[in-house]
């Protein structure tokens, strides 16, 4: 096997006469029973014939049977695990009626496994501080609010205003014309010029505003933009917060008093934060890992990586309303941008592959039924109904790869020397 770069390498493979023989008068009788000749039956025409008239799908036949056979010897012999599909090249006949051919294949590197215990990674536990816990107590006070409506008077700051907006310059889309609008007069993610136009404002009034609209505004339709809009108020509404108490944290869930649901939305608080700051610190460690690994990954491995990115910006970008299918991707282009990355992502799977091997780390049946329940739980479909799907397409042996994957971070985590984190100036 010679190196070409990489991991491809090349292999010089010879197939003897004898075999080459043996799978053409194999291949000659194949093509003979099925072969239309006229003045013969099907089946009856003499060899010399068919092999005169059908002598290149005879060749191919055999060689069909004989590439893929001599080329798995090879792997055998060398016991190489091939990772690509051989590309076959300089196919020659020899003279002693044997064939010779070269194949260019990737194979999966090999490489020794580094130190991957004691790592040295900047982690602190999270802390949650009593405003933490008021501000999402609060946040969920907001979810449960009422709106109260109020007799007819001027509109006031903290009043939330029902409003039918109407682009009249600046906006020729008659999509945009929106109805029944919430505006909160002086609200902190109001425009000003809104809580000018509706101040003072009484149901039944009509007011204009003018808008410049961020660069950077979500709505695209929007950004960048200045539109002058008539605002047509139709109603005033007070928002009520539930009183904050006892009976709040009851209605909540299964708490006795608002002190044990303050507790457990600490703990809430805690845990996100916790895994946040795992997660930062396993990415630190497999990023020094991959940087202490710098051998080689197939190129067929990169590709399949970049095509797992793309398609994930490709799914981000759907789900913020962009119509993908109208997007001209150059493949090139973006393997060439996304290489890098990928190169990285690849060796770090295969590193920690080894690590998971070194250490005997391996998914077990009941981790990947616990997660089948809880895809079935959320699903509303049975158990085994989800675990016949999934065998199906594959999706089981990628859960079980991720809960490996899972351990594995967490041993290292658990084995990773933490430092104080620097702190922010």
């Amino acid at each position: 096997m010679a190196l070409i770069e990489g991991c491809k390498h090349s292999l010089d493979i010879v197939i003897p006469a004898e075999a080459f023989t043996a799978a053409t008068a194999a291949a000659t009788a194949k093509v003979r029973g099925k072969a239309h000749l006229k003045g013969f039956r099907p089946g009856k025409a003499p060899e010399a014939i068919i092999r005169q008239y059908y002598s290149g799908e005879i060749r191919q036949e055999a060689l069909d049977k004989l590439i893929p056979e001599y080329l798995k010897k090879e792997y055998d012999s060398q016991n190489l695990q091939v990772v690509s599909r051989p590309d076959i090249r300089e196919l020659q006949y020899l003279d002693s009626g044997g064939v010779s051919f070269k194949a260019e294949l990737e194979v999966a590197p090999e490489f020794e496994l580094g130190n991957y215990r004691g790592i040295e990674v900047p982690y602190a536990e999270p802390q949650v501080a009593d405003s933490d816990v008021d501000e999402r107590i609060e946040s969920v006070r907001e979810s449960r609010a009422q709106y109260v409506n109020v007799d007819p008077r001027p509109g006031e700051d903290g009043d939330h205003c029902i409003v039918d907006l109407h682009p009249i310059a600046g906006l020729d889309d008659e999509a945009m014309h929106q109805h029944d609008i919430n505006i909160e007069i002086g609200g902190k993610d109001t425009f000003p010029e809104f809580t000018e136009a509706l101040r003072g404002a009484q149901p039944g009034e009509s007011r204009e505003a003018e808008i410049a609209y961020p660069e950077n505004y979500a709505a695209e339709k929007l950004a960048g933009k200045t539109v002058r809009f008539k605002i047509d108020l139709k109603q005033i509404r007070l928002k009520e917060l539930p009183e904050l108490n006892d009976e709040f944290a009851k209605d909540l869930g299964d708490f006795q008093n608002l002190e044990e649901l303050r507790n457990e939305v600490r703990k809430t608080i805690f845990r996100e934060r916790e895994n946040s700051a795992q997660n930062e610190a396993k990415n630190a460690i497999v990023e020094k890992l991959v940087d202490a690994h710098p051998f080689a990954v197939p190129e067929v491995f990169v590709d399949q990586q970049v095509q797992v990115i793309v398609e994930s910006q490709l799914r981000s970008l759907s789900s913020q309303g962009v119509d993908v299918g109208k997007l001209k991707l150059d493949w090139s282009e973006l393997r060439k941008g996304q290489a890098e990355r990928a190169t990285r992502d690849v060796r770090a799977s295969l590193i920690l592959e080894k690590v998971s091997s070194a250490e005997s780390i391996f998914t077990t049946q009941e981790e990947v039924d616990a997660e089948l329940s809880r895809v079935s739980r959320q699903q509303r479909e049975p158990i085994a109904a989800v675990r016949m799907k999934f065998e199906k397409d594959g999706t089981l042996g990628r859960i079980a790869s991720r809960i490996r994957t899972e351990k594995t971070l967490g041993f290292l985590f658990e084995q990773a020397v933490k430092t104080t984190p620097p702190t922010a100036e």
